[in-house]
């Protein structure tokens, strides 16, 4: 859900730049991501696993918050929509190249918040090892994910340009058709991985919090979201009854965090 949520963020920070510029734009957030797991989070991930484990669990639960928080926010924008407008490359004074360091910097910036969240819950799923099987998992995971996260968003954002020479360049007819698809079809993938990456931080987040809610003692919510998923399971068929639980526990969980970030 993080990851989903992560990829759904990136390409904004894309928009209005120069084609040219944009995998060069991607690949200079992707190494500031790295460097953020891997020089600033890995390390703190083996302090807190080593001197304070104690702590995990309350910093999920920080980031469990922060991702409600960003979910629900995106969805008061939606209700309730502003005037104001984001400035972008093509509308800014100025020179382009500082404001493609401006763009990146805060792209990296979200990515430390979002990749600490990603490396915690790592953190947390690992089983008790030794410090060096632990910091080498946290290092494999912090770098996969980073190649699924920019690798995906690399594909997302050239897929237009991929769909325009294919129309226009086109030997078949077929060729040319599916090339009008993508660039047609762009905005609306856009806007469904937006609405996906608004659900999962609101699903992830929400679950955080319940389950840390239950290590705490304070497991009401967490036990009646149980019960109801089960219940809503039962009443269907019984080959459907593991997904549909799922999707109502999920479901619950994204209210628990929406209700969270409103608040917040």
């Amino acid at each position: 859900g993080a990851v989903i949520d992560d990829a759904a963020v990136t390409p904004k920070y894309l928009h209005g730049f120069e084609a040219s510029r944009e995998l060069p734009i991607i690949w200079r957030i992707a190494k500031g991501s790295l460097k953020n797991k891997l020089l600033y989070l890995l390390p703190a991930g083996m302090l807190l696993t080593t001197f304070a484990p104690w702590l995990i669990a309350p910093l999920l639960m920080l980031g469990g918050a922060y991702l409600c928080f960003e979910g629900a926010e995106k969805v008061w924008h939606w209700l309730f929509p502003s005037d104001h407008h984001e400035v972008f490359p093509e509308d800014a004074p100025g020179d382009p190249a500082h404001l493609e360091e401006q763009k990146a910097a805060g792209a990296i910036k979200t990515d430390f918040i979002l990749s600490a969240e990603i490396m915690t819950i790592a953190l947390a799923a690992i089983p008790p090892s030794n410090l060096w099987m632990e910091a080498a998992t946290l290092a494999i995971v912090g770098i996969g994910i980073t190649i699924v996260v920019y690798g995906s968003v690399a594909l997302i954002v050239k897929a237009d340009d991929v769909g325009l020479l294919m129309a226009s360049k086109g030997r078949l007819g077929l060729t040319r058709s599916i090339g009008r698809g993508i660039v047609a079809g762009m905005p609306g993938l856009l806007m469904l991985l937006t609405i996906v990456g608004t659900a999962a931080m609101l699903w992830v987040g929400g679950a955080i919090i319940v389950h840390g809610l239950e290590e705490m003692g304070l497991g009401w919510i967490g036990h009646h979201i149980h019960d109801w998923a089960v219940a809503v399971g039962h009443a269907v068929p019984e080959r459907f009854t593991g997904v549909v639980e799922w999707f109502a526990k999920a479901g619950m969980d994204g209210v628990v965090g929406l209700a969270l970030g409103f608040v917040l």
